[in-house]
């Protein structure tokens, strides 16, 4: 299959104001694309915008809230007025909590599913009649949460599992009409997601994150997603923990269970 180009092409990636959408944004720029930054950090998505401009490329930056069906719906028609058109939609943006279940509060669960999962719905479905006139793509962010158990991230793992429900569904449906669904899982990534997570109150967590393996870069995970995107990928694992978690969890369910318990139980004591 040839390598898709994104050279001229119209990306929107939600979540750009910094962290992985922010090298996602600069990766498709620096392939050609034009870009959309959709964000609800102003400051961040200026800086993006700055850095793509110097460049030479061309980048909307675009304030909001994924949450927001109806600010969802204006940043999709921006999008069309500067560009013309979407060629892909990125859903990357996303929040993270690290607590026990009995120790989080139901309004915190709420929250990370709203951001999760229904602020990908949200975009899908504003920025979808258009990605069917491009025969374009969808690209959805998820994590090894989305298809292994997580200690202390229940709601967490709970929106990236429903991710893989709805995009594999959603795949189906857009099959005869040219449309691509890529959902991509990193392993655990260096960006400020594990410290802005949110504690079982709400109130951002008080101790360190515990990692397993090397946190890997977001450049080299943005990197990978284009890459993967323009190879046509429908799954991409990235790094050696996700590829490990995946195999692991599926062959020997009891062992993964027992390896990520030992490695990450440290996440509990904070709750």
């Amino acid at each position: 299959m040839a390598r898709r180009s994104y050279s001229g092409r119209t990306v929107l990636v939600t979540g750009a104001g910094g962290g992985l959408g922010r090298a996602i944004a600069l990766e498709f720029a620096a392939v050609g694309a034009c870009v959309t930054a959709a964000d609800h950090d102003v400051g961040g998505l200026e800086t993006l915008r700055a850095a793509i401009e110097a460049r030479g490329g061309q980048c909307l930056a675009t304030p909001c809230d994924v949450t927001d069906a109806n600010a969802c719906e204006r940043a999709v028609q921006a999008t069309v007025a500067r560009f013309g058109s979407i060629d892909v939609l990125v859903n990357n943006a996303g929040i993270s909590h690290r607590s026990a279940f009995a120790a989080t509060s139901p309004d915190v669960i709420r929250r990370i599913v709203e951001v999760n999962f229904f602020g990908a719905v949200n975009f899908t479905r504003a920025a979808l009649p258009r990605l069917v006139a491009a025969r374009g793509q969808l690209i959805v962010i998820s994590s090894v949460a989305g298809y292994t158990p997580l200690v202390a991230r229940t709601a967490y793992a709970a929106s990236k599992h429903a991710l893989h429900g709805f995009f594999d569904s959603l795949r189906s449906e857009l099959a005869t009409q040219g449309v691509e669904v890529l959902i991509v899982c990193p392993s655990f990534i260096a960006t400020r997601i594990g410290a802005n997570a949110l504690g079982g109150d709400g109130t951002p967590v008080g101790h360190a994150q515990v990692t397993v393996g090397r946190p890997l870069e977001a450049r080299e995970v943005a990197a990978a997603v284009v890459a993967g995107a323009a190879r046509g990928r429908r799954l991409l694992l990235v790094g050696r923990t996700a590829r490990q978690a995946w195999w692991l969890s599926r062959f020997a369910p009891l062992v993964y269970e027992r390896i990520m318990y030992r490695r990450l139980h440290r996440e509990l004591e904070g709750s």
